[in-house]
């Protein structure tokens, strides 16, 4: 993903979760994937799909068993 396109979708996730410590980083292998982190911690992966000149943005979340732990 180009940088522009990584600055707006990182507003955009910041705004929608209240997470100001949000950072979206790209993927430097995949130029359609970049990785979500908050405080520096994977918490994601997003992916850009294009579809009849419609762009859109997958985000992925895994929540594990242990990550439920205590709460």
């Amino acid at each position: 993903m180009k940088k522009e396109e990584l600055v707006r979708v990182q507003a955009y996730l910041r705004k929608t979760f209240g997470a100001q410590n949000l950072e979206v980083r790209a993927q430097p292998k995949k130029d359609d994937m970049a990785e979500v982190f908050i405080n520096d911690e994977f918490v994601a992966t997003l992916y850009r799909e294009v579809e009849d000149g419609e762009t859109s943005y997958q985000f992925q979340m895994a929540i594990l068993d242990m990550d439920l732990e205590g709460v």
